[in-house]
């Protein structure tokens, strides 16, 4: 009877010990679920960065290619004294360049005007200014 009472006794320690183990593989299993989910939401939100971060430097080599090709344009074409404003090259029609627009500005550098202009490049991207560039143009 004695003995009887003690393997029920160790019976009991090891049911209430195998649940106890069930319990605690049911935290961990939370805990690492969690963690889990932390590290998703800092990679996720660090690959949310990187895009933007990459639209913003496509966007600025856009408009910075933009730029240098409407000034090389700029200073092609026939000088005009007391200029305010030069016409600009036909901006490229594929999706690259789609919605982007440019402005060319003149300024004489002495008054009156005697033959050596400022020259400023101004690219905008969805109405917002991408990129400025200056140069000088001569006669």
């Amino acid at each position: 009877m004695k003995k009887l009472k003690r393997l029920f006794s160790i019976a009991r320690k090891l049911i209430l010990l195998g649940g106890n183990e069930v319990g605690l593989a049911l935290i961990d299993t939370l805990v690492a679920l969690a963690i889990l989910g932390i590290v998703a939401a800092v990679f996720l939100s660090g690959l949310a960065t990187t895009a933007r971060a990459n639209s913003i430097v496509d966007e600025q080599a856009t408009a910075k290619s933009l730029a240098w090709s409407q000034m090389e344009y700029a200073k092609t074409v026939g000088y005009v004294y007391e200029a305010t404003q030069y016409t600009t090259a036909p901006i490229p029609a594929n999706e690259d360049y789609a919605n982007y627009s440019v402005s060319i500005y003149a300024e004489p550098l002495n008054n009156p005007d005697d033959g050596i202009q400022k020259i400023t490049v101004s690219v905008k991207h969805d109405d917002k200014e991408v990129i400025t560039l200056e140069g000088y143009k001569v006669e």
